[in-house]
């Protein structure tokens, strides 16, 4: 895949979309870092899966640590990703945290 082979440092389009996008029911959240990492995490697993990630205008492609290959789209202010519709929250210190309301 182009531009994923290695992370890269944020340029103007990619800060746009930093920081943590949840799902509605906070199950899956994923913080998209400065440093072209991503987190994934999942219910009470904070870091089920790592890896890397490059921003294309509004299109998001991953590449995690074992070699799993996705995608994403921003739409409209979401994050759209396997089906999945996450949406941006405030991150709280320490990386991804279960969204409790």
């Amino acid at each position: 895949m182009p531009g994923i082979a290695a992370p890269v440092p944020a340029h103007d389009a990619t800060r746009a979309y930093l920081g943590l996008w949840v799902t509605d029911d906070g199950y899956v959240r994923h913080a998209l870092l400065p440093d072209g990492r991503y987190v994934e995490a999942r219910g009470n697993r904070e870091a089920a899966y790592r890896g890397r990630y490059a921003v294309n205008g509004d299109r998001v492609d991953y590449v995690d640590d074992t070699g799993f290959v996705g995608y994403g789209e921003f739409i409209d202010g979401a994050l759209h990703h396997a089906g999945m519709v996450l949406r941006r929250r405030a991150e709280a210190a320490g990386g991804p945290q279960r969204d409790v309301r």
